[in-house]
């Protein structure tokens, strides 16, 4: 349990709210392109369009999200608002793709109902966190095999898989998401728990001062 409460503080420290730093980056626009190219996509998912030109424009949103963070650390302009937009981002994309292809009806509503439902409990934690204990938490590697399981799902729609190939893709991604959801609801409680202790740690420390 120490280990794993170390691990907590290390995956999310306690910052301050100007952690944020400057959102008109290079890197954050480079993120924020992502979202742009997404909405394209999605579109011509919606109407059967080009696969030729969803493939492309998918590449260009994959390089985007590969670049972002190499940029930002060869600039030395890492950011918190970097660590917020990079998966926000991916999640809203990621979304708007998923709901075009139950539109056309190529993957079941109960399927993007599980990966909304999850990425907002996922988003609306990360703000409380961030509102109340002043933590910024990165993304976990459970959650980019879960959205790893969702890209190939997606993948298995655009190119109309035989249904058993289908369902196995959609079953598997959706235990994924489930398992990823699991981790992060029990890292909130861990930093809930952490930060916690330290709140009353610190408020002791001023205690034992006067006394001494």
């Amino acid at each position: 349990m120490a280990d794993t409460e170390k691990h907590v503080r290390a995956d999310a420290p306690s910052v301050d709210r100007s952690v944020l730093g400057r959102f008109w980056t290079v890197p954050n626009m480079l993120t924020l392109s992502r979202l742009v190219l997404a909405m394209p996509i999605a579109i011509l998912v919606l109407v059967r369009g080009s696969l030729g030109w969803i493939i492309a424009l998918t590449l260009a949103a994959v390089a985007t999200d590969w670049f972002d963070g190499r940029l930002a650390r060869w600039s030395q302009s890492v950011s918190g608002w970097g660590k917020v937009l990079d998966p926000l981002v991916d999640k809203i994309g990621g979304g708007a793709i998923v709901l075009s292809l139950v539109i056309r009806g190529s993957l079941p509503l109960w399927f993007a109902g599980v990966m909304v439902a999850r990425d907002a409990l996922i988003v609306l934690g990360g703000v409380r966190l961030a509102q109340r204990f002043g933590h910024l938490s990165s993304s976990m590697l459970a959650g980019k095999i879960a959205v790893t399981a969702v890209a190939l799902a997606v993948l298995a729609a655009l190119l109309e898989a035989d249904p058993p190939v289908m369902r196995f893709c959609v079953v598997a991604s959706t235990a994924l998401l489930v398992y990823s959801f699991l981790r992060y609801t029990w890292r909130y409680f861990a930093i809930v728990r952490a930060s916690k202790r330290d709140e009353a740690a610190r408020a002791r420390k001023p205690a034992a001062t006067v006394a001494g």
